[in-house]
C-alpha cells in the first residue's frame, strides 16, 4: 500500500512539507478513515493541495463520513484571478479551522475538474457529506466568506 503525500500551505501561503500519512491497515475502508483522521488533525488551518487523482478520491470518499464543510478551490498556475484568491483561501483556512480547504490544480487533476463539471476558474465548491451545498465561480473574497459562514454550521 502506498503512502499519501500532500502539500499544505500555511497562513502566509508558503508551501509546507506535510510528510507521509500512512494508514495502519491495507483495506480501502481503513485507508479512507486513516487519511481523514490524520488530515483533519494535522492540517487544521491549512489548505491541502492534491496532486494525485487516486489519493484525492480516497480522501473525498472518506470525507463523506463527516458533516464538516469542505471548500474545494479549483485553480491553475496560469490563472490570475486564482492567484488573487490564494491569500484569501489561506486566511479562511487559518480562521475557519472546522472547515477543510482543498486546492485542486485543473491541469494536474483534469479528471477531477471534469467530474465536478468545472469550466471556469476560479471555481469554489462547498461540499458536505460528499454533496455540493453551494458554489462560487469567480474571484469574490467576500462572497466566498459569506458562503463559508452560511454552510459551516
Amino acid at each position: 500500500m502506498g503512502a499519501n503525500i500532500s502539500t499544505g500551505y500555511d497562513a502566509t501561503g508558503s508551501a509546507m512539507n506535510k510528510g507521509l500519512i500512512v494508514p495502519s491497515s491495507g483495506s480501502s475502508a481503513n485507508l479512507s478513515r486513516g487519511i481523514v483522521s490524520n488530515e483533519s488533525s494535522v492540517n487544521k488551518g491549512r489548505v491541502i493541495a492534491y496532486h494525485s487523482s487516486s489519493k484525492w478520491k480516497i480522501h473525498f470518499e472518506g470525507s463523506k463520513l463527516t458533516s464538516n464543510l469542505m471548500v474545494i478551490d479549483f485553480t491553475a498556475s496560469w490563472c490570475g484571478p486564482c492567484r488573487y484568491m490564494e491569500p484569501a483561501m489561506n486566511e479562511f483556512a487559518a480562521k475557519y479551522t472546522d472547515v477543510e480547504f482543498i486546492k485542486i490544480d485543473i491541469d494536474e487533476l483534469e479528471d477531477v475538474a471534469q467530474e465536478f463539471a468545472v469550466h471556469v476558474l476560479p471555481t469554489f465548491l462547498l461540499i458536505k457529506k460528499g454533496k455540493e451545498v453551494d458554489k462560487l465561480v469567480g474571484a469574490n473574497k467576500e462572497e466566498l466568506r459569506k458562503k463559508i459562514e452560511k454552510h459551516r454550521v
